[in-house]
């Protein structure tokens, strides 16, 4: 396992400096001179029909409620204990209803225990657990809890972290 981490831990290093001195080293934007107006002055311009483009919606603020503790899910295996998964979960909500989660802070956080062991027990967290597939499956229904308990406010769980420990 130790073996794993240190060429992943370097290649991360390695990444993380390469797009930091690139943000750093990035040259200046250049003013279009088409930009600056006819040389002539007013004189020189003819009206061109053209079509605003439309405006974006205006997208919606949103704030992102940490829950306090980290979720612990055993992986039982014929009847044992096979590994641990530590998850670290944020709410995302519409602007103000923070508050909401908190107060539904317990509930919620029993409605994610019983997706997690639900999703264990059908061997979600076995093999490759953070595929795609996978972890889509487990968002959605996280996603799906916390909008039974908190209702509407809520538009994603982000899953911030995710460690399995084998015994």
């Amino acid at each position: 396992m130790k073996k794993l981490l240190l060429p992943l831990l370097l290649a991360l290093i390695g990444v993380s400096g390469g797009v930091g001195a690139g943000l750093y080293l990035k040259p200046e934007p250049v003013e279009d001179p088409l930009d600056q107006g006819h040389p002539c002055g007013d004189a020189g311009e003819t009206e061109i029909a053209t079509e605003e483009p439309a405006a974006a919606p205006a997208t919606e603020e949103r704030d992102y409620v940490k829950l306090n503790n980290q979720f612990v899910i055993p992986v039982v295996e014929d009847g044992s204990v096979t590994a641990l998964v530590v998850m670290s979960l944020n709410v995302e909500v519409t602007a103000g209803s923070g508050p909401a989660v908190f107060a539904a802070e317990p509930k919620l956080r029993d409605g994610f225990l019983q997706d997690m062991f639900d999703h264990a027990n059908i061997g979600g967290f076995s093999g490759n657990f953070t595929s795609g597939t996978n972890m889509r499956a487990l968002r959605s229904e996280l996603l799906r809890t916390a909008r039974e308990v908190v209702g509407d406010p809520v538009t994603d769980v982000l899953i911030i972290d995710i460690v399995r420990q084998d015994s």
